[in-house]
């Protein structure tokens, strides 16, 4: 008895002085969603939030010119990670995280360009709104509010995030972490450029 206590005591310690990330990570909800080469030589980590204009029209002028220049030729792996400023944001990150990997970043990116209709919409529910987006990406409303719902998933979340907003004083959205270094705002693609490592 007196083993098996000191063991449970043991492990417990070894749990709690891990990092956030990594006990988050235990969900496989919470795995990385990027694109790019592995063996690329430079990381942008972006912090968004589905709610954040700013970060809708990041998505939409800049991101796409990054992608084909920096991404797509193997210079840079981009991460994604969800910002939650309101509940609005947070039930969005559930079901992004929630979806088929391959469906995440369609999803971000169909919820960025209907911002405006599912966010933002003062004749409708934006809870409704957002479970209509939630279907055309394949889930149904029962799975919808399950998920919106789930108190695991939304603790990892959380948990990530704040790691994040300690380690880089991350207050706003969209924060860029461009090689290990924290900017914020709506940077141009010509700053990204200049800041690749060769």
């Amino acid at each position: 008895m007196q083993a098996t206590r000191r063991t449970f005591l043991a492990a417990t310690a070894a749990l709690m002085a891990a990092p956030i990330a990594a006990r988050a990570d235990s969900d496989p909800r919470m795995a990385p969603r990027e694109e790019g080469a592995a063996t690329a030589k430079n990381v942008v980590e972006e912090w968004f939030s589905f709610t954040c204009p700013h970060c809708a029209r990041f998505a939409a002028d800049t991101y796409p010119e990054i992608k084909t220049k920096l991404i797509d030729t193997g210079k840079l792996r981009w991460v994604f990670h969800e910002f939650t400023r309101n509940k609005l944001d947070m039930a969005a990150g559930l079901v992004a995280r929630s979806l088929p990997p391959s469906r995440y970043l369609p999803f971000v990116d169909a919820l960025f360009a209907g911002q405006a209709q599912w966010a933002f919409n003062q004749q409708a529910d934006p809870m409704d709104e957002l479970a209509k987006m939630a279907a055309l990406a394949g889930m149904p409303r029962d799975s919808f509010d399950k998920i919106t719902n789930d108190d695991a998933l939304r603790t990892a979340m959380l948990a990530v995030q704040s790691e994040a907003e300690q380690k880089y004083s991350i207050d706003s959205t969209p924060t860029f972490i461009i090689n290990g270094k924290a900017e914020s705002g709506e940077l141009p693609y010509a700053h990204f450029a200049a800041l690749m490592i060769a």
